[in-house]
């Protein structure tokens, strides 16, 4: 998909080149009128160059009109876009990712651990890298639930903001497990600056392919 910016540049690229063919071929019209007005009757030219050039002038013009066309269906599918994003707006989704946002006051997430662990243990980094909260989770295998309220080690509440969640599973052998991530979080904007639209999450931007579901917001 694309968006408004890129369908405004193909429509001023359209233009550009029609005006630019246009000059061309009436230029090109007014040497083939003054070529015709001096031919030697005797000796007169040969049409095939002619007849070549209005049939390339006639390709062009058609290809200009193809552009002009898709950019009317760029506009018409970006719109599309935006309003059925719009409708998301307040939604709380569920999105591929493992960094969700910190939102009144906690965060949240699911990840599926493939088989029965040993251990389980959860770090929470800012958007710096830092690690602000690490504790167990529960051995168990299949899709948790993760919450967090938004506290540090030492108990005390962190500002909102981005915060990504890194899952440690491992099996009797002491072997990794593998670990899918999924954030949640309100949808709180729509961004359609960028040819990927997306929705965002405080200042986390969610790709619209990403979104695995989506349910409406209930206040706790």
């Amino acid at each position: 998909m694309v968006d408004a910016v890129t369908a405004s540049a193909a429509s001023a690229a359209a233009s550009t080149s029609r005006t630019s063919l246009a000059d061309n071929f009436q230029m090109f019209l007014t040497l083939l009128t003054e070529q015709m007005k001096n031919q030697d009757p005797l000796n007169p030219l040969d049409s095939t160059e002619f007849v070549n050039q209005l049939v390339q002038f006639s390709s062009v013009e058609q290809q200009i009109t193809q552009n002009d066309k898709l950019s009317t269906l760029i506009d018409l599918q970006t719109a599309s876009v935006g309003s059925t994003m719009a409708g998301y707006l307040g939604q709380d989704v569920i999105a591929e990712g493992a960094t969700a946002p910190l939102q009144d006051g906690n965060a949240g997430w699911t990840f599926v651990v493939d088989e029965t662990p040993k251990s389980v243990s959860v770090v929470i980094t800012n958007a710096a890298g830092k690690v602000v909260f690490e504790t167990e989770a529960e051995t168990a295998s299949g899709v948790q639930n993760y919450v967090w309220d938004g506290k540090d080690a030492a108990g005390e509440d962190l500002p909102p903001g981005a915060y990504t969640l890194q899952v440690t599973a491992r099996n009797d052998a002491d072997e990794l497990i593998k670990v899918d991530i999924a954030a949640k979080g309100r949808v709180t904007g729509v961004d359609l600056s960028t040819p990927v639209p997306a929705l965002l999450m405080g200042d986390i931007r969610v790709p619209f392919a990403a979104v695995i579901s989506v349910r409406e917001h209930v206040d706790a």
